[in-house]
């Protein structure tokens, strides 16, 4: 069987499909409009049959997906496009909607992990693409499979999410490459201005609603019964399959060696389902054999998944969400809890929280040794510098931390605390700019002063 960049994958044999979560019986094409199993309502997962893929040997696998990792040949250069026999193998060529998102840095944070007592600490950079975070490895699945549904003949006529701000710049950017009209629902006067410009840009129709993110949840849900409206968030499995590329890719990146612990901010919960769903495949075809620990990472103030972590998962919690600095895991009540559940249970993960102070310290932290942080990122940030100082994590082990947005998308948080304006945070790394006088005896003296 041959290694080289394959021009189509040999659809006739990889059987992809919805399935139910919860073991209803029943095959969905995932070119239908479906969303939740029609038997018991529970969400669907895209499963990939095991036996056409294991005509591969691992190494196969591996010099493959390797000889494919950002190259110029379409599609296949994507991070997500260039696994794509394990993401939508029956895709045709001309409805691939990707700008070539993923393959982004696997950063080694040699000076915050010595710092914080974890030399071998690494930050995956998921907001080094096309919309500034990992949303785009989703949504370039999501749209494409839409794309190919409305070539098809589909009654599908535009796409819509609910979202605090990442989401729907990713699906208003896709939506607009690919030529579908977009509807994107946020809560007024919850999302940053930068996220909100950028699906106003891609020329979303874009609606505030004085609600928050599990409001907006509910109406999009609605909405979308209409099956000329579909449903763009992450209780559509599609998303998952593009997400969970991220995982593999940090393995790819690692010699196809396992890191010790993955931490990742959670909100809805998708992305460490996603996560989970990638190792497992990876275990299956005998690619890894072992799994990595997951740790979910929720602010204080929208902590539902770590409440019903302490619980031990016997009931789903919910909570009324707080303001929170972390304003894209805003969420009270989240769609994938039960995905997400199985991921921590396989993985004997951890779901720890951080307040206010904890999240904005850990990113100002990260940035003086010169990264850029979200403020989702300082919440896994904080949780893990709470898990290394408990000794659940060891200075010897390689961890991971999943960066999901890029810094820039969130300066309103980064001038507040540096201006110390930020309510319920002490800016003890503020790190202001001073006004100096024009004059060269003034600037030698405040940089005696700074430098000694």
């Amino acid at each position: 069987m041959s290694l080289a960049l394959d021009s189509k994958p040999d659809t006739d044999q990889l059987t992809t499909y919805f399935r139910c979560i919860a073991g209803c019986p029943g095959k969905h094409s995932i070119y239908d409009v479906i969303y939740t199993c029609p038997i018991c309502g529970s969400l669907l997962e895209v499963h990939h049959e095991r036996e056409p893929l294991q005509k591969r040997t691992p190494l196969q696998w591996q010099q493959l997906l390797s000889s494919r990792a950002s190259t110029s040949i379409w599609p296949y250069g994507s991070g997500v496009w260039g696994m794509r026999e394990w993401v939508i193998p029956s895709l045709a060529d001309e409805n691939v909607v990707s700008m070539f998102e993923g393959n982004t840095n696997l950063f080694w944070a040699e000076r915050l992990g010595k710092q914080l007592g974890v030399p071998d600490l690494w930050i995956k950079l998921c907001g080094n693409s096309h919309t500034g975070s990992f949303k785009d490895l989703g949504m370039t699945v999501l749209v494409s499979v839409v794309k190919q549904m409305m070539a098809q003949g589909s009654p599908v006529k535009a796409v819509a999410c609910a979202s605090t701000g990442d989401t729907s710049a990713a699906l208003a950017a896709y939506a607009a490459y690919a030529g579908i009209p977009a509807v994107i629902f946020l809560p007024a006067g919850k999302v940053s201005t930068a996220q909100l410009i950028q699906p106003v840009c891609n020329g979303a129709h874009v609606l505030a609603l004085d609600t928050d993110f599990d409001g907006c949840m509910r109406i999009v849900k609605e909405v979308t019964k209409d099956n000329s409206i579909y449903l763009a968030n992450s209780m559509n499995s599609l998303r998952i399959e593009g997400q969970k590329t991220v995982g593999i890719e940090i393995i790819r990146q690692f010699e196809w060696h396992v890191p010790d612990w993955i931490i990742i901010p959670v909100g809805n919960l998708g992305n460490i389902s996603a996560l989970y769903k990638g190792f497992k495949l990876m275990m299956d075809l005998g690619l890894i054999t072992r799994m990595p620990r997951l740790v979910a990472a929720q602010t204080k103030r929208a902590n539902p998944f770590y409440e019903s972590f302490k619980n031990g998962f016997k009931e789903k919690i919910s909570v009324t969400a707080q303001d929170t600095l972390a304003n894209a895991i805003r969420i009270g009540d989240p769609v994938s809890y039960e995905k997400a559940v199985t991921a921590i249970a396989e993985t004997n993960g951890i779901v720890e929280q951080a307040t206010e102070d904890e999240l904005a310290a850990a990113s100002a932290r990260a940035d003086l040794t010169g990264m850029f942080t979200c403020p989702h990122t300082g919440v896994a940030l904080a949780v893990l510098s709470k898990l290394v100082e408990r000794g659940e994590i060891k200075p010897s082990d390689k961890t991971v931390v999943i960066s999901t947005a890029h810094g820039l998308k969130f300066t309103d948080f980064k001038v507040g605390y540096h201006e110390s304006t930020l309510k319920d945070v002490n800016s003890q790394y503020a790190n202001p700019a001073v006004h100096v006088p024009a004059n060269a005896d003034a600037v030698k003296a405040e940089i005696e002063k700074r430098l000694g």
